[in-house]
C-alpha cells in the first residue's frame, strides 16, 4: 500500500516583508514609531478631540492666565497642563501646534526632497559642465549654517507658514542633491541604464522610471531625518519670532510664549511644549535610524 507524501509548502519571503520584518527587529524602532503615529494622529484630530480651541477668542477668558496645571478654569472644565498668560488651555495649544509643526517639516521635507533629488538625478545623469554647475551650488548652500540662512530668507520675505517652508526648502534641498547623485553616479553605468539608452528612451523616462527607483533607499532615511531637522529648524526660527505668526502657532512659538515666565515659577507654559517637540523629534530619528540599518546594512553598528 503506497502513500502520497503532502508537498511542503514553500513561504516565499517578499521584499517587502523582509524589510518588515528587519524594521520590527528593533522594539524601540516599533515602538518610536507607534509615538509618532499617535503624534500624528493627535495634530490630524486636533480639532475634534482638543478639549478647547485656543485661537477662538470668543471662548477665552483672560481671567483664566496662566493657571497651574490641573487647575478647574472659568469655563468649568480641568486644565490638565494649564493656561498660558492669555487664558488658552496649553494641552489644546499642544494639539494644534503639533498641526502646524508637522505640516510644516513633513510639507518642507517633501518639496525639498522632490527638488533636490531632481538636480541630483541631473548632476549624475548629464554629467560634465551640469553637474559641475549644480555641485557648486550645493557647495555654497552647505558652506552657510542653515539657520542663518533661514533667518536671512525670512527677514525679506516676512512671517507666514508658505514662507517658512519656502525658506526651509531652499537650506534642505541641497542633502538630498547629494545623497541622490551619490547613489545615481554608482547607477548610471548599470547595464539597465545602458539598455534604456540603447533604446533610445527619453532621459526623462530614464531618470524618473529606471534611475530614480534604485535610489531610493538612501534617499528615503535622508527624507526621514530632515523632516525632523525640519520641525527642529522651524520651532527654532518660530521661537526667535520669524516663524509662523501668533495666530498659527507652532510648538516653537508656544515655548517662546511661555519663556519670559520661567523664571516667576510658571515653567508649564514652555516646558510642556518643549516636551512634545522633544518627543516628536526624537520618535523621527529613531525611526530614521532603524530605516538606515534596515536599508543599508553596511552602516550597522
Amino acid at each position: 500500500m503506497s502513500s502520497t507524501a503532502t508537498p511542503a509548502k514553500i513561504k516565499v519571503e517578499t521584499p517587502f516583508r523582509r524589510f518588515v520584518s528587519e524594521f520590527a527587529a528593533s522594539k524601540i524602532a516599533v515602538g518610536a514609531l507607534l509615538v509618532f503615529t499617535i503624534i500624528a494622529l493627535i495634530a490630524i484630530l486636533a480639532p475634534w478631540i482638543a478639549p478647547q480651541n485656543p485661537y477662538d477668542l470668543a471662548v477665552l477668558d483672560i481671567m483664566d492666565g496662566r493657571l497651574e496645571p490641573g487647575a478647574v478654569g472659568g469655563g468649568g472644565y480641568v486644565h490638565w497642563l494649564g493656561t498660558d498668560d492669555q487664558g488658552r488651555d496649553m494641552l489644546s495649544g499642544i494639539m494644534y501646534g503639533l498641526r502646524i509643526s508637522l505640516l510644516v517639516g513633513v510639507g518642507s521635507a517633501i518639496i525639498a526632497c522632490a527638488v533636490g533629488a531632481a538636480l541630483g538625478m541631473i548632476a549624475a545623469y548629464a554629467g560634465g559642465k551640469t553637474d559641475s554647475a549644480i555641485m557648486r551650488l550645493v557647495d555654497l548652500q552647505l558652506s552657510f549654517p542653515a539657520i542663518l540662512a533661514a533667518l536671512m530668507i525670512l527677514a525679506f520675505l516676512g512671517k507666514g507658514i508658505m514662507n517658512v517652508v519656502i525658506a526651509i526648502v531652499i537650506v534642505e534641498w541641497a542633502y538630498y542633491a547629494r545623497t541622490v547623485r551619490g547613489s545615481a553616479l554608482v547607477e548610471r553605468n548599470r547595464e539597465y541604464i545602458e539598455a534604456a539608452r540603447c533604446l533610445a528612451l527619453p532621459s526623462r523616462i530614464i531618470l524618473f522610471s529606471h534611475l530614480l527607483p534604485n535610489c531610493l533607499p538612501p534617499l528615503i532615511v535622508v527624507g526621514t531625518m530632515q523632516i525632523a531637522r525640519a520641525i527642529a529648524l522651524e520651532a527654532t526660527l518660530s521661537f526667535l519670532g520669524l516663524g509662523v505668526p501668533i495666530t498659527e502657532p507652532s510648538l516653537g512659538l508656544l515655548i517662546a510664549n511661555g519663556f519670559e515666565y520661567m523664571l516667576s515659577g510658571k515653567y508649564w507654559i514652555s516646558f510642556y511644549p518643549g516636551i512634545a517637540l522633544l518627543v516628536t523629534i526624537v520618535a523621527i530619528n529613531l525611526v530614521g535610524d532603524q530605516l538606515r540599518d534596515v536599508l543599508n546594512p553596511r552602516l550597522k553598528k
